[in-house]
């Protein structure tokens, strides 16, 4: 008989290898075992995209800096073959990168790192020089002028003035509000309006910070000087916007992207948030630590935010062999849950639920006409595949047009995965009956919706994502649970009569 030694040796080194690696990750960096306990770190990555024109090559893109709320502690930029340097000009910081020859498609990041700081405060810069008054046509002309009187009427200062400004530009009943707005937009129109107003103004790049966002743009929106600070002004709402979730990226009033040499120029913004101590937070070098420059946290945020979700798989994994080994629950397909789970992630729970229960039941009722026509096995799981796109698309359609603005989140579900089950299924019922679809289905359901809890738990999804050395020690528990050949505790029901008697 084969010695299970050596195997208790491995399960032991993971554990140990693990453990040692979160020991470390918090000694060294300081991040916390629970979220909430420290300081929340921004990562923003802005990635320029342009085509290069087999000529030398200069972009600029504008760089934000510290400001009130945020501190910026670390930048940096991956930019290959291309010099990089930071320069103060004169309409504000800026990252410049340049290189003699460049031609086709060029990709450029830049990532700057921002502690989350209410102690942080930047003295206010006057504005400078005289207010450039904003060109008219002549009806354009009236309509402002009558906006701006009616304003003025109903403010008290420049701030209110700015309030009453938007107020006027989001009534559906103003002709003149509608007449400036075919020609620009809101934020345009309300700088152009306090311009007229000789009210100091100037027109910033805004990013909301939201964790895990994706290829976000930039969001323009306008400042107006109160006299002693700049007050940061949504014209959509006329909300004043600076808050712990708003970021100003551009306040150069200028240009956030200048491209010479190339054309199609683009920025796209990534962001993700850390929990860390404000000890590793100011720490500069901890973007140099070989142990970073190894861990996920070293890979563009883009990627990052994708293995936020990827990270919390093997939760779900260990969760479906807990339950099939230890308790012997019935699932239809072995990890079929997890991908269930992963989609509930993006639809929420009860939306998840009831598509999951429209699509397979739908499906199940089309596969049974299929399986009376003697299909083979390829093109009968083709013909399930794309009755479920067909299925999902409906739904979808239908959820939009009454207004379920929930059910458009369908899509996310796994088609290939629905289609195999929904195939399963139908055997099941031809060979069992419908108890056993019941009972494998039910059992599905129930494990993807455990998944989908533990998934959204934000303890498990901070230790998951933060330390590594948790997917060795989930690791060593599934190979553990694997080595289990006992009862499954629903098969101890068959025991009953002896208890009784």
């Amino acid at each position: 008989m084969t010695s299970r030694v050596p195997f208790y040796i491995f399960i032991a080194l993971l554990v140990v290898a693990g453990a040692a690696l979160s020991i470390m990750r918090h000694n060294a960096y300081g991040v916390p075992w629970t979220p909430g306990e420290s300081r929340e770190l921004w990562d923003i990555e802005a990635r320029v995209e342009l085509v290069a024109q087999g000529e030398p090559v200069t972009v600029s893109l504008a760089a934000p800096g510290t400001q009130n709320g945020f501190t910026l502690v670390d930048e940096s930029a991956s930019s290959p073959g291309y010099g990089v340097a930071y320069v103060n000009s004169d309409i504000g910081r800026r990252a410049e990168w340049t290189i003699r020859y460049a031609e086709g498609p060029q990709t450029i990041y830049y990532k700057a790192q921002f502690l989350v700081d209410p102690q942080a405060k930047v003295e206010a810069v006057p504005p400078e020089g005289p207010i450039e008054a904003p060109t008219f046509d002549g009806p354009q002309q009236a309509a402002a002028q009558a906006i701006v009187d009616e304003a003025t009427k109903r403010s008290a200062n420049d701030e209110t003035l700015a309030r009453e400004v938007i107020r006027k530009l989001n009534d559906p009943n103003s002709q003149n509000a509608a007449l400036l707005l075919n020609h620009f937009t809101k934020q345009e129109a309300l700088s152009a309006l306090l311009s007229f107003a000789e009210v100091q103004n100037k027109t910033v790049g805004v990013i909301h910070l939201e964790d895990g966002r994706r290829r976000q743009s930039i969001n323009p929106m306008v400042e107006v000087w109160n006299g002693d600070n700049w007050i940061l002004f949504n014209a959509d709402t006329g909300a004043q916007e600076k808050n712990e979730n708003t970021l100003i990226w551009d306040e150069s009033n200028v240009s956030l992207l200048d491209v010479t040499g190339g054309r199609n120029s683009q920025v796209l913004f990534s962001m993700i948030a850390q929990d860390i101590t404000p000890r590793a937070a100011t720490a500069s070098k901890v973007n140099a630590d070989d142990l970073l420059n190894f861990s996920i946290h070293s890979l563009p945020l883009e990627e990052q935010s994708m293995f936020k979700t990827i990270m919390l798989i093997p939760i779900g994994a260990l969760i479906v062999v807990f339950l099939r080994i230890i308790i012997g629950l019935k699932t239809s397909g072995t990890f079929m849950p997890v991908l269930i789970a992963v989609a509930f992630v993006q639809t929420q729970l009860l939306t998840g639920i009831v598509g999951f229960l429209l699509i397979v039941g739908t499906g199940l009722v089309i596969r049974s006409y299929l399986s009376k026509l003697n299909l083979l096995l390829v093109a009968r799981i083709s013909a399930v595949i794309i009755t479920v796109i067909l299925i999902i698309s409906v739904f979808t359609i239908v959820a939009f047009n009454i207004g379920l603005v929930e059910g458009l989140s369908i899509t996310f579900f796994p088609m290939i995965i629905l289609s195999w089950t929904i195939e399963r299924m139908s055997i099941l019922w031809e060979e069992e009956g419908a108890k056993e679809v019941v009972l494998q289905g039910g059992g599905s359901l129930l494990t993807a919706v455990l998944v989908y809890l533990a998934m959204t738990n934000s303890y498990i999804q901070h230790l998951t994502f933060n330390f590594i050395g948790m997917q060795l020690i989930i690791l060593s528990i599934i190979l553990m649970l694997g080595n289990y050949t006992g009862y499954r505790l629903t098969e101890l029901r068959r025991f009953k009569p002896l208890a009784e008697d």
